[in-house]
């Protein structure tokens, strides 16, 4: 048979070199998948913060439009409440000025209107007094 000896694998250095190499590139596989985690988990929480943002972005845009839609339709029933307002006040004032009327009060035109007539007229009257000659006649 052959002349070496059978060794036992704890004697045998090959077998504690391989064994050493085996070691070594599962501590270096080891510390590779560590690195590959640490940089993949960078750019997942990158990716993360950036559909984080577009997210915001279009829940912002879709906020944004609702509160349009109200103001829009906010102003509208302010607008027509407004119409409403206007026209109740010119029925109240058209019924008052009627009822006014009814007892035989003035309005304030017809008031004013009488006073321009007065004043014309005590101007044509001191015009008369005024004329030299007509406490002669007298």
């Amino acid at each position: 048979m052959s002349d070496e000896k059978p060794t036992k694998p704890e004697t045998d250095p090959q077998l504690a070199d391989k064994i050493k190499d085996s070691a070594r590139q599962i501590w270096l596989a080891g510390l590779g998948a560590y690195t590959k985690a640490e940089e993949d988990t960078g750019r997942f929480f990158d990716r993360l913060v950036q559909e984080g943002e577009q997210l915001e972005n279009k829940t912002r845009g879709v906020v944004e439009k609702q509160i349009k839609s109200v103001e829009d339709r906010v102003e509208g029933v302010r607008e027509r409440a407004t119409g409403t307002w206007d026209r109740l006040e010119t029925m109240f004032d058209q019924r008052v000025s009627g009822a006014l009327r009814r007892l035989g009060i003035p309005r304030r035109d017809e008031i004013e209107a009488l006073q321009r007539r007065i004043e014309l007229l005590e101007g044509e009257l001191n015009r008369i007094r005024q004329r030299p000659g007509d406490d002669e006649e007298e």
